[in-house]
C-alpha cells in the first residue's frame, strides 16, 4: 500500500462548531511522498506492527493499529488477524497528514486483504471515527474538506504537472491541539457564528477560480489561518518560510496543517529540483530538510 502526504492550499478556520471542534473549510492535495504498509494474513488472531523508523509507537495509540481493530470489530469476524509493516518517509509530527494515511491504507488494505468487501464510501465513514484527515486520505487528489476535514467534495483532477517543495526541520514536530487552541485564543473574537455564516464562506470557497482546477496559471494564495500563530512562537516555521520565499520560481509559499513543514509551489518539477539544489547549502546551516514532489490524483492505494 502506497500512503501518501497531504499539503493544505487553502486552511481557514470558519469557527466553533456544537461539537467544540473548530469548523474549517480547505483545500487539501495528494503528493508523492509516501509512506508504504504492507500486510501477510496470521493464523493466530494478532494484529502486530512493525516498522523502520524505531521513534514510531507501535501501540494502540497508533492509527494503523487503531484502524486494525476498528475495521476488524466491525466485520464481527474476531478471529482474523494481520502482520503489517510500515515503511516511514513521510516526516513524523509535521502538518503533512502522514499518521491519518498508514491508518487510512490500514482501512484500505486489510479490507482487501480479508476480503471484507466494504466500498470507499464505507472506508471513508470508519475512517472519519478515527480522525478528521483520514477520509481524505483514503479519497485522495485534490478535494475541498469542510467540517472538521472530514466533509469531502472532490475538485477537478489537476492536469499539468505541478510540484512542490516540503522544507522541515526534523528535530521540530507542532501539537496540532495546541495550534488550534492558539488559535482560538489569537482569533477567536473574529471567529463566525452559525450554520448560515459557516455556509457561506464554504459558498465563496466553492467558487473560487484557482481551485477549476488547480494550475499554474492562476495559482492558489495558499491561506492557513493556523500559520499566523504556529510562525511567531515556531523558530524553525520561520527560516523554512524565509529559506522559500528567498527562492526563484515559486508559485506561492505557506505552512502546511498545523506545521511545522512548509512548502513552496512550481510550475513543473525542473524548476522545483532546481529550487532544491539552490536550498541545499542554505538548509543545512539551519537544520532543515527538503523534499521535491509531485501533486498525486488519488490517496493510498493498493499497489500492484
Amino acid at each position: 500500500m502506497t500512503a501518501p502526504a497531504k499539503v493544505n492550499l487553502h486552511l481557514e478556520v470558519l469557527g466553533i462548531r456544537p461539537d467544540g471542534f473548530h469548523e474549517l473549510a480547505m483545500v487539501m492535495q495528494s503528493i508523492n511522498l509516501a509512506d508504504r504498509l504492507s500486510f501477510r494474513t496470521t493464523a493466530d488472531a494478532a494484529l502486530t506492527l512493525s516498522c523502520d523508523d524505531p521513534s514510531l509507537s507501535l501501540c494502540d495509540d497508533n492509527l494503523v493499529m487503531r484502524a486494525a481493530q476498528l475495521l476488524r470489530s466491525r466485520s464481527g469476524f474476531n478471529e482474523l488477524g494481520a502482520a503489517m509493516h510500515l515503511e516511514k518517509r513521510i516526516p513524523i509530527g509535521a502538518g503533512l497528514a502522514g499518521g491519518s494515511s498508514d491508518g487510512a491504507a490500514a482501512l484500505v488494505g486489510l479490507n482487501a486483504l480479508w476480503g471484507l468487501g466494504h466500498s470507499t464510501s464505507t472506508l471513508e465513514r470508519l475512517a472519519a471515527e478515527l480522525g478528521s484527515d483520514m477520509p481524505f486520505c483514503v479519497a485522495g487528489g485534490s478535494q475541498l474538506c469542510f467540517g472538521r476535514g472530514e466533509v469531502l467534495e472532490p475538485l477537478p483532477a489537476v492536469q499539468e504537472s505541478l510540484a512542490v517543495l516540503l522544507v522541515k526541520d526534523p528535530g521540530v514536530s507542532v501539537s496540532t491541539p495546541w495550534a488550534y487552541r492558539r488559535c482560538r485564543e489569537v482569533q477567536g473574537d473574529r471567529y463566525l457564528t452559525g450554520e448560515s455564516a459557516f455556509e457561506q464562506r464554504r459558498q465563496v470557497l466553492r467558487g473560487m477560480a484557482w481551485t477549476q482546477p488547480i494550475r499554474a496559471a492562476e495559482p492558489p494564495p495558499l491561506r492557513n489561518d493556523l500559520q499566523a500563530v504556529v510562525e511567531p512562537e515556531t523558530p524553525a516555521v520561520q527560516a523554512a518560510l524565509r529559506l522559500l520565499l528567498s527562492l526563484e520560481g515559486t508559485l506561492a509559499v505557506a505552512m502546511s496543517g498545523s506545521g511545522p513543514s512548509c512548502f513552496a509551489l512550481f510550475a513543473d518539477p525542473a524548476s522545483c529540483s532546481a529550487a532544491q539544489s539552490t536550498l541545499e547549502h542554505l538548509q543545512a546551516a539551519e537544520g532543515l530538510r527538503s523534499w521535491c514532489c509531485g501533486l498525486r490524483p488519488d490517496g493510498v492505494r493498493i499497489e500492484v
